[in-house]
């Protein structure tokens, strides 16, 4: 995740918005201009707003001109205390969405569309199998270092993408590939670490998901370039996605798509079997 991936909470249930693109800032101006326009309905002033639902006028007035994005109970707040209806409560995805990094949400507007999900990862777990504390350990150690509200923000949104492969709505088929080094690395520490192997153990069970581990005595790999996935969408097309050190990137362009398409299928085929991968996993959790 990029340096310019930021926001800074402010007290009582407001978010500075960070700044890191235009389409995030609209949207959070739109939902300002649809609580202003609430709150003059209603003949009411800002600081008015403010001391009804429990927050300061500079808080009401930062939100209304897109500076901050409201938390979900300044939205229930201000819908109570303005009788919208629902309206401005219905605002809560908008805002959710605009929270998010601009690559996140581009990345989860495409695996929402995914029919099969790819993954091959060698350095940490797919960050849609992280649990939360591991996720906090991944971006913790990043260098230079993020501040507490850009960690908050990029586990928000991690956690958010975690809801494709819940199993509680239709879900794409999930193939993941991990290098054993992966599952080696104690990311966290070993609680935090045998917490991970476990979710692993649990997400393989799950009908539509494969793990699989490339076990590191294995003389070839054809992972060695780095993590990649492969998105393939319900219209046909495929999508590669890679994020190596500053660059994160999504590409259609049918020849490197055919290359990745290529490696992961050799990737797979280096790779224990699931079932075996499942068991290999529950040794080194044992070992853990």
């Amino acid at each position: 995740m990029g340096a310019t991936e930021q926001g800074a909470r402010g007290s009582d249930g407001t978010e500075a918005y960070g700044g890191d693109d235009e389409e995030a800032a609209a949207a959070l101006r739109t939902i300002g201009r649809v609580i202003k326009k609430s709150r003059e309905r209603r003949g009411l002033t800002q600081a008015e707003l403010a001391a009804a639902i429990g927050y300061s006028e500079e808080q009401v007035s930062s939100v209304e001109r897109g500076r901050r994005a409201p938390s979900e109970q300044f939205l229930e707040a201000a819908d109570h205390a303005l009788d919208a209806g629902g309206v401005i409560v219905g605002l809560k995805e908008d805002v959710e969405e605009a929270r998010y990094p601009k690559k996140v949400r581009d990345l989860a507007k495409l695996e929402a569309e995914a029919v099969e999900i790819c993954a091959y990862d060698n350095s940490v777990v797919n960050g849609l199998l992280q649990t939360e504390e591991y996720q906090l350990a991944v971006f913790g150690s990043r260098r230079p270092a993020f501040t507490e509200c850009e960690v908050e923000r990029l586990v928000t949104a991690r956690l958010a993408r975690q809801r494709i492969i819940d199993g509680k709505q239709t879900t794409p088929a999930f193939n993941f590939v991990h290098d054993e080094a992966a599952l080696r690395r104690p990311v966290g520490g070993r609680m935090v670490l045998r917490q991970q192997l476990e979710r692993l153990l649990e997400v393989g069970q799950m009908r539509n998901v494969e793990i699989q581990v490339l076990p590191l005595d294995r003389e070839d790999n054809a992972g060695l370039d780095g993590p990649f996935h492969l998105l393939r969408l319900n219209k046909g097309a495929t999508v590669a996605h890679s994020d190596i050190q500053l660059v994160s990137r999504l590409t259609s362009d049918r020849k490197e798509v055919q290359i990745l398409e290529l490696r992961y299928g050799i990737i797979r085929a280096q790779a224990l079997p699931p079932r075996e991968s499942l068991a290999f996993i529950e040794k080194l959790l044992g070992e853990t």
